[in-house]
Formats: structure tokens, sequence, C-alpha cells
């Protein structure tokens, strides 16, 4: 294993090295990071470049689930639910201080909704095999009112428990960016690349053009093979082979992407008391509503809209403001309101389109959700669909298409099963975190920084909250943290990923901007881009 390089500047210096890498990967999303590590793990040579920066995208907007995915249990995606659970067991085992099992709970209002519920999740615990986190079991009234305090209890009937899991998707993102890097993979964020590489006459793919944001400087990255894990931007990539700086026309854009919005909203611990989250998995539209404890406040979302445009920040629509208020008030006790929302905001989901030629903008919440690979005649790479929690089967099947196609010699053994993730803890550690989450019992509180805990607790300020936060919430050491370690460079990075504020409390997160940017400034020496980011948090507040 590698010294862990995460500063940019030794980073680019070692960049300008390499005459050729083995493998360039476009796009810093779970994807991307994915395939980094698996192929670092081979012991190839690997770049990864971001536009932005890492999970800025639909990475980091999930619903924070880590899940086999019941609804698409009963869309009889079978294949795709086992997959699913197989790949939470994974991430339960190499990434304990991110990842633990949670409690749901659907309440049930008629009987007969109980029974059907009930027997399709026993279904999902035989999916799931030994790797079930707990026993499905169906509650009478009063022990659903115990697991969830919050719920509406006129008509209430009973529920069904079952269990899952959720995880932090910006900072498993960047522990997967950090364990790339440990095994020597060069990892760089705000570098956009600006062109494809071909060899002529033949036409094929031998690299890409990339542009430092920071300084306005060009290069030329020679690779084996590229891969386009770009999300809802795959198209946009490749355009490039079609026209300058990938401008076509949206008639002439290729359409391997079908994409599809999530709205979220956040509110106050006190709309939903308690550990268990709340499943309904048919609202009135067809769609599925959570309420999910997270990080001290309550998840609620997720809607499901087509999109024809994609965008780096989607607006959540009025209409999906509206909708999830609509749908929380039914089955909350203390219905929420539009001004008791801390922070509302959207994600772009890259489903993959059956019908590429297909320009149909129907209904979403049915497309499945795998993955697809495709390998062009000139050797691009691309992945398009997929899910959070299957991120690492991805990976192994994008290396091993890239193998199919003889694009670069490796063996078809799965690598990274077993391979933990930078900041886990001890495999005692784990097992015995597990075991007690497994069994019904609360989740033992981990630090998110896992192993680094100790790193971070001996920088400056590391019991210095800032502005009215707690150091807990918050620290000047962990703004120092992420700049030193986690490839920070903006007050946006630090306060929508390597902390969550933004997407907690939008109000909050405007506050300590500013503080966050004079430390930013001392550990980086360049613009940590101040203003762009109050704008974009006054845009995360309830409209």
């Amino acid at each position: 294993m590698n010294p862990l390089l995460t500063d940019r500047a030794q980073i680019l210096a070692q960049l300008d090295t390499v005459q050729e890498f083995d493998l360039a990967i476009i796009g810093g999303g779970a994807t991307g990071l994915g395939v980094a590590v698996d192929a670092a793990v081979r012991g190839m040579k690997v770049v990864l470049l971001e536009a932005h920066d890492f999970a800025k995208g639909t990475s980091s907007r999930s619903t924070k689930l880590v899940h086999g995915g019941v609804r698409y249990l009963a869309q009889g995606h079978l294949p795709l639910v086992w997959e699913a659970l197989r790949e939470r067991q994974h991430l339960l085992s190499n990434a304990p201080h991110l990842v633990h099992s949670m409690p749901f709970v659907m309440p049930a209002y008629r009987r007969r909704d109980q029974w059907f519920y009930g027997l399709e999740l026993k279904l999902y615990d035989l999916l799931a095999g030994p790797a079930r986190l707990g026993p499905t079991r169906l509650l009478g009234h009063a022990e659903t009112l115990l697991a969830l305090p919050g719920v509406r209890v006129t008509h209430l009937v009973g529920g069904v428990q079952y269990w899952d899991a959720q995880f932090d998707d910006a900072r498993l993102a960047l522990a997967l960016a950090r364990t790339a890097a440990s095994h020597g993979a060069l990892m760089l964020n705000h570098m956009p690349v600006t062109g494809l590489l071909t060899e002529h006459p033949s036409g094929r793919i031998k690299g890409l053009t990339c542009l430092d944001a920071e300084t306005g400087q060009e290069r030329n990255l020679k690779a084996r093979c590229v891969v386009n894990a770009t999300g809802v931007w795959v198209d946009h990539i490749e355009a490039m082979l079609h026209a300058p700086s990938g401008q076509l026309s949206g008639d002439k854009l290729p359409r391997a992407v079908r994409p599809s919005q999530g709205a979220h909203l956040v509110v106050d611990a006190s709309f939903w008391p308690g550990a268990s989250a709340l499943l309904v998995p048919h609202t009135q539209d067809g769609r599925v509503l959570f309420a999910v404890p997270w990080q001290g406040k309550v998840l609620l979302g997720t809607t499901d809209t087509p999109k024809t445009q994609v965008d780096w920040e989607p607006k959540a629509l009025e209409s999906e403001i509206d909708q999830i208020l609509q749908e929380a008030g039914k089955y909350l006790v203390k219905p929420p309101q539009r001004s008791d929302v801390s922070s509302v905001w959207a994600g772009l989901r890259p489903l993959a389109r059956p019908d590429q030629t297909s320009n149909e903008q129907g209904a979403t919440q049915n497309v499945s959700r795998e993955h697809a690979i495709s390998v062009a005649s000139n050797g691009l790479v691309s992945v398009t669909g997929g899910k959070w929690t299957t991120y690492r089967a991805m990976a192994a099947d994008v290396m091993q298409s890239i193998r199919k196609a003889q694009l670069i010699s490796l063996t078809s053994e799965d690598v990274t099963l077993e391979t933990k993730l930078w900041g886990a803890q001890t495999l005692k550690t784990a097992d015995v975190m597990q075991k007690e989450c497994g069994n019904g019992g609360a989740s033992v509180s981990v630090s998110p920084y896992g192993t680094d805990a100790d790193l971070l607790a001996s920088l400056p300020g590391a019991s210095t909250g800032l502005g009215a936060l707690h150091s807990s919430q918050l620290s000047e050491a962990m703004v120092r943290f992420a700049a030193r370690y986690e490839y920070a460079r903006t007050v946006e990075d630090v306060l929508a990923r390597r902390n969550r504020l933004l997407f907690l409390d939008a109000s909050a997160a405007l506050a300590t901007a500013p503080l966050v940017a004079d430390i930013l400034i001392t550990e980086t020496g360049v613009s940590p881009q101040l203003a762009a980011f109050e704008a974009l948090a006054k845009s995360y507040q309830m409209p």
C-alpha cells in the first residue's frame, strides 16, 4: 500500500511524471470512485478526474440508505434485490464507521396491508440469507406506536418492522477516494475533462485533455483505457467525440441516460422522534415515502420526477415540495409546514435508458435501477444506471467489461470483496458493531472519521466549534482536516460534503461559511469561493 497522497501540489507533480496511465476515469461519484478502487487494488496506474468535487452530483444527494430495495422487490426485480442485499453486507463489513443498520417500520391502516407487507418482507429476509440484519416482525398497535412515536394513530392497526442500513453518502465517497489513493491512484477534483484524445486514423481513444480549474493549466493525459463514469452527464462526455467541447444540439446528443429527479426536505427531529425510519411503500401517486432520522434531523422524501435537463444544482420543484409535505402530513402526527423545513435539495438519478433511441419522458419510478456498461468501437467504456448500494459490484463489472473487450489484460477475480475502506476499524470492532445492531439494539456511536479520529483530535481547534455550532457538529480542526487530508478546496467542499451542514440546515451553513473560508485560506492559499457558496446556500433554503 502506498503513502496516502492528498496534497494537490504533490498530486499534480506526480501526474506530470506518468507517461501513460492504464486507466483514466472521468467522474468522481460512486461509480467512478468504485472503479478507481478496484483498478488500484489490482496494481494498475490509475488517474481519476472530477470536474467539481467528489460526490458533488448525484452521489451526495441520495436518501442515505444502503438497501436491497423493497420497492424493487414489489416490481419483481429479484436479481437486483439479491445483489443489493449482498453488497449491503459488504459495505457494513468494509466501512463500519460510515454504514450502520437501521430498523424500518411500515405502518398499516388495514389488516390485509399488514399481512401483505409482512409476506413481502419475509421474502426480503429470504433473499438476504445469512446477510439478514434482523428478523422481519409483525407489530401490534402498541408495538408500532413504541417504534414510531410520531406516526398518525387514527385507524392504525399495526405495522411491519424490517432492517436495512443507513450511511453518509458523501463521506463514503471520500473514503473511496482515499482508499484508491492509498493503493497508488491519483485522485483529482476540480479538474474537468475538456476533450478525448484519439489515434489517427483508427479513432481509438488514447487519453483525454483536462483543465485545472484553479490555475487554468491544460494537460493531455495518455491512457490505455478511458472510463466514462459521469452519471447523468455520460452523454455529454460521449458527445466530445462528435463536436468540440461536447456541444451538440439536444436532438443529436447520445441518449444513454434517462434522468430522474428526487427531492428531499429536512425537518427537526421533533417531527419524527425515535430511532426507527418510516417507509410508506405506496403513496397516492405510486411512489415511496421515507421519514428517516439522519444526523439529528429527519429526512423526508423522495420524489421521482422525469427530467429532460441535467444541472449540477437541480432545484426541487414546487410540486415536489408540496407532494412531500402533503404525503408526510398523512402519516406524521405533527405535520410539517414549509416554515419547518431547514434545507431542501434535489438529486438526479442516472437511470439507464432501456432503449437509447427513445425520447419518452413518462414516469420513472418503475424504471429499473440496474446498471448498464457499454464499450464503444473506439474503446470508450461508459457506465449508466445503478445505485449507491451496488457501487462495488458495478465497478467489478466495469473491470470485467474492460477485460472481455481486451482493452487491458487483467484477471477475472473479484478483488475488492474484503477491501476495507479508509478509516475502517478492525474486523473485531466491526463484528461487534454489526452484532449489536443486527440483534435489534441501538446502533453503536462511532466517529465517521474512523481510525482518523485521533489525528483529527490532534489538530488545532479540535474542541472549538465554529459560530454557534458545537465542536462535534463542526470544529476548526474538522475544516483543517478536510483541507489537509480530504481534498477540500472550497467552502462548499467542506459544508456540503466533508460536513453535511448545508444539507441539514442551510441557514446555519450560511452563517458559518465566513469562518470556514478564513480557515481554508490559511490552509490552501487559494480562494475558498465564499460568495459562490453563499448564493448556493440560499438556494437550499425553503423558497
